[in-house]
């Protein structure tokens, strides 16, 4: 189950717990605080050692950090202590055995400060909460008991190794600037949202999520020290949390689900690269991007954690669900960053575009004029803004049978349809400007989106639809800004980048389009539009081997593999000179043309094309020298005499299935032209 199927995990492997007991149990003195006022306490002075139990200096507060179990106690007529196995800001943790039930491993967690009226509260709220939890990613809780004026958790023993225990040990291998695999991470922080969107969802905050509360025992990860665990809507309990990882609202507003998802934003950032100051510099906020390269490497992981940790609550992700949808997304989009392998998956907020942008590829027996056609058309707005992926119809609203059922594809008659639905509803609202989008009706589009957002303004359906819209116009910084509030919105979608990569190439920035077309064709090649996108990028940079490559890429499967493999053709010959053609470069494109399913006019008109290219290299003199195996294309020897009168023929078939007499006539002429030479 770790890693979500895409990635593996190297497993932890379970502890035998009587080697995971601590010769001496004590607390490090950097760790003694008072539990009241947070100063010092226990700490070295003199040379003389710290005491251990004592009175603050500073509220006058007892402090206590002495093991209240010793090894041979049977607590609760049950359980023998057999030592302690760690110390928390909650108590002290013991190692137990079950002499009611198979003398089976347990772990006892007390109190660390015995006198203090808020971690025995906190503890006993634990118990009452953990009886109701039953989670795979959840550590078990067996029972509760009382021991003189202390009380005890029972909980299973999961034995193997904390994430900051992980983390840690790396960093002795490898140096302080070592983290952990981001793959990793995101696996532990997808069963971490699993784990909290289940405490969600019974009514419960977990309330101090950092990397010490997260154990991995072999491949599962599981959560421990749910002392902090507390209901919704409980406002009297004390709060627990760790400075790094507690939200910034906790103290006026309280926890929250979003404050719960914010200590997975902070733990993912501090697991996932070298966070120096998240307890001070970046107490609230991220390292800036460009100081962290794996933000550079992944823009959209940053933008995730971006989301995360936003001061505003209201700006963070809602729900477990909600997160880990996105993080699945990212997760998905790094694996394929790292080995080039794409990991397409169904989106949860959009549908499939229904369109491609930029396959229109123009033959070149299909222009009378000097000056080819350019191998990939540029883009134009409206077509771009057609071919974008459609937010799925929300199942809630009353039109949704009507919408699904809907078959008619010519907008006029969509929007007809959409005019005369049962019901107006949100959906059909929706649909009804997109089909106004198409139509190049931007003022009725317009409308309706008003109309939608006065009712729903937080419908980010409404956004998207405005970036379209302004895209359909033309007005691209306005469709940019929208589509990039969107990105940060949902990073682990594919749609925004699309969008944004339509934009960047509308408004001349090709290096910008092409590095979010080719994180969306990488990831998800379902998205066609982005490996022509990407073709016409590296076109413009001046790579053709690299735009054949991509073009290559458009899987058979695909209604749109004929029309890259046509662009492959024309990438490879046209508009190039003479002398930066050479015999493999002609027979390859040849054989590709050769291998596709045409139409005689098509398939003649893009013969024509290789042909014409065949006889400029020929006439260089750089054609192989008679006698011995000769390399063919089309069928035909690669002699200047041979191409000329295969080249006559290909345009005789042409002029034959011309439209119009004007064409007729072009093509006639250059069959005259190019007919062999011969002497009477």
């Amino acid at each position: 189950m770790l890693g979500a199927g895409l990635v593996e995990v190297p497993p932890v492997p379970a502890r035998d717990p009587a080697s995971a007991i601590m010769e001496t149990p004590e607390v490090p003195e950097n760790r003694r605080y008072c539990s009241r006022c947070d100063e010092k306490v226990g700490r070295s002075r003199g040379g003389r050692p710290g005491r251990t139990e004592g009175f603050c200096r500073n509220c006058g507060h007892p402090f206590s950090f002495t093991p209240k179990l010793h090894p041979g106690e049977m607590i609760g007529g049950q359980y023998e202590v057999l030592g302690c196995l760690a110390h928390g800001g909650l108590g002290w943790v013991y190692l137990a055995r079950d002499h009611n039930v198979s003398e089976r491993w347990v772990v006892l967690k007390g109190l660390l400060d015995t006198g203090n009226a808020d971690s025995l509260a906190a503890a006993t709220a634990e118990r009452a909460f953990l009886a109701e939890v039953e989670h795979p990613n959840i550590v078990k809780i067996y029972n509760f008991v009382r021991h003189g004026d202390s009380g005890y958790i029972v909980m299973e023993y999961v034995g193997g190794r904390s994430l900051k225990d992980i983390l840690l040990g790396l960093r002795r291998d490898h140096g302080d600037e070592a983290a952990l695999p981001l793959p990793q991470v995101i696996a532990y922080g997808l069963e971490v949202l699993s784990a909290l969107g289940y405490l969600h969802g019974v009514g419960l905050l977990y309330c101090d999520f950092k990397p010490d509360n997260a154990i991995q025992s072999e491949e599962q990860l599981k959560l421990i020290d749910l002392g902090g665990v507390r209901r919704a809507f409980d406002v009297d309990s004390p709060i627990f949390g760790t400075p790094g990882y507690q939200a910034p609202e906790i103290g006026s507003q309280g926890p929250s689900i979003t404050s719960d998802l914010y200590t997975v934003g902070r733990t993912l950032a501090v697991l996932s690269f070298p966070f120096r100051g998240y307890t001070g510099r970046h107490l609230r906020s991220l390292p800036p991007r460009d100081e962290v390269p794996l933000f550079q490497r992944h823009e959209s992981y940053h933008r995730l954690l971006r989301r995360a940790t936003h001061p505003d609550p209201a700006r963070r992700f809602q729900s477990a669900a909600e997160m880990a949808e996105q993080l699945t997304g990212v997760l998905r989009e790094v694996l394929s960053a790292e080995d080039g392998r794409p990991r397409p998956a169904p989106s949860p907020l959009f549908g499939a575009g229904q369109h491609t942008a930029g396959a229109e590829i123009a033959a070149l027996a299909d222009r009378d004029g000097a000056a080819p056609p350019p191998i990939l058309a540029p883009l134009e707005p409206s077509a771009a803004a057609a071919a974008l992926p459609v937010p799925l119809v929300y199942g809630s609203d009353p039109a949704a049978a009507f919408l699904t059922g809907l078959t008619a594809r010519d907008p006029a008659d969509l929007a007809a349809a959409l005019s005369a639905a049962p019901v107006p509803s949100r959906e059909v609202r929706l649909a009804l400007a997109r089909v106004r989008i198409e139509m190049d009706d931007l003022d009725g589009a317009r409308r309706l989106l008003e109309e939608i957002a006065a009712e729903a303004p937080d419908d980010w359906r409404v956004d998207w639809y405005r970036g379209v819209r302004a895209l359909a116009g033309g007005r691209v910084a306005e469709a940019v800004a929208v589509f990039n509030d969107l990105y940060d919105l949902a990073p682990g979608e594919q749609a925004p980048k699309l969008a944004l990569a339509f934009c960047h190439e509308i408004r001349g920035d090709m290096a910008q389009a092409a590095r979010f077309y080719e994180t969306v064709w990488r990831t998800d090649p379902t998205h066609v539009s982005a490996a022509f996108g990407l073709a016409r990028a590296r076109l413009a940079a001046g790579d053709r081997q690299a735009a054949e490559q991509v073009l290559d890429s458009v899987p058979r499967v695909s209604s749109d593999y004929l029309a890259a493999q046509l662009a492959a053709v024309t990438t490879a010959v046209r508009g190039r000179r003479p002398a930066e053609l050479d015999a493999g470069t002609l027979v390859e494109a040849g054989r590709r043309l050769a291998s596709l399913r045409l139409d005689t006019e098509r398939a003649a008109a893009f013969a024509a094309e290789v042909l014409e290219a065949a006889l400029g290299w020929v006439r260089t003199g750089r054609a192989p020298a008679p006698g011995g195996s000769r390399p063919r294309i089309l069928g035909t020897e690669l002699d200047e005499a041979s191409l000329r009168a295969k080249l006559e023929e290909t345009y005789r078939v042409l002029a034959k299935l011309a439209d119009g007499a004007a064409h007729r006539h072009a093509m006639v002429r250059r069959a005259n032209a190019v007919r062999p030479r011969t002497l009477f």
